[in-house]
C-alpha cells in the first residue's frame, strides 16, 4: 500500500470537455471539495473517490458520481485508487462539459484516465504502519533524546513540559520501536520511563 504527502493536480481535455483532477491527502479532502465548489461554480460535475484506514486498520472506500450517469465516474476513479494501492487519500475531478456527449463508456475512460494521470504525477510513498508510543524523560536527558529522534527520523507527535521533566508522544514503526527501546532503556536509571505503549 502507498500514501502521499503532497497534493497534485492535472488537466486533460477529452472531446472538448475539460477534466481537472486533484489528488490530496484524506485530511485535506473535505476542505478541498468545498474549495473546488467555490472556485468552479460553473463546472458541470465534481466527481470524487477516496480510500482511508479506520481505527481498526480496515480500508474504507467511498465515491460519488455527482450527477453523472450512475457508475460512470466515481467507481472508475475508485478502481484506479485500488489498482494503485493508494490509501489515506482521495481524488476529485472537476468536469466542464464541452458540448460533445461522451456516452457511458467514454465517461468511464475519461474519469479513469484523469485519475491515472494525476497519480502518475504523484510521489507515492510506501505505507508503514506506525503506533503511538509515550514516554517520560528527566530534563537532563532532553538533548540526547532530541538528537537520537532527529537522527533516526522518528516523528514526535507531542512534547509536554512539566515540573519533573518531559512527556513525549511518538509515532513508531515496529523497526523504529525496537531501535528506540535499545537506545532508551539504557537511560532508565537517569529518568527515562515508558508511560504507554
Amino acid at each position: 500500500m502507498y500514501i502521499i504527502k503532497d497534493a497534485y493536480h492535472i488537466e486533460l481535455e477529452i472531446k472538448k470537455s475539460t477534466f481537472i483532477a486533484f489528488l490530496t491527502h484524506i485530511d485535506k479532502f473535505d476542505s478541498l471539495h468545498v474549495e473546488l465548489k467555490e472556485k468552479h461554480p460553473k463546472a458541470t460535475h465534481i466527481v470524487w473517490a477516496k480510500r482511508f484506514l479506520n481505527e481498526f486498520d480496515q480500508i474504507v472506500e467511498n465515491c460519488s458520481d455527482d450527477g453523472e450517469p450512475k457508475g460512470t465516474s466515481g467507481p472508475p476513479i475508485l478502481n484506479v485508487l485500488r489498482g494503485s494501492e493508494l490509501i489515506e487519500c482521495g481524488i476529485l475531478v472537476v468536469r466542464y462539459f464541452g458540448g460533445i456527449k461522451l456516452g457511458t463508456g467514454g465517461l468511464v475512460r475519461a474519469y479513469g484516465s484523469s485519475a491515472k494521470e494525476v497519480i502518475k504525477s504523484a510521489n507515492l510513498i510506501k505505507y508503514v504502519k506506525k503506533e503511538e508510543f509515550s514516554f517520560f524523560t528527566a530534563y537532563n536527558l532532553s538533548d540526547r533524546f532530541e538528537h537520537f529522534l532527529k537522527k533516526e527520523s522518528i516523528d514526535v507527535v507531542k512534547k509536554e513540559y512539566n515540573a519533573n521533566g518531559i512527556a513525549w508522544d511518538l509515532k513508531l514503526s515496529k523497526a523504529q520501536k525496537e531501535l528506540f527501546l535499545n537506545f532508551a532503556t539504557s537511560y532508565e536509571r537517569d529518568g527515562f520511563k515508558i508511560t504507554e505503549q
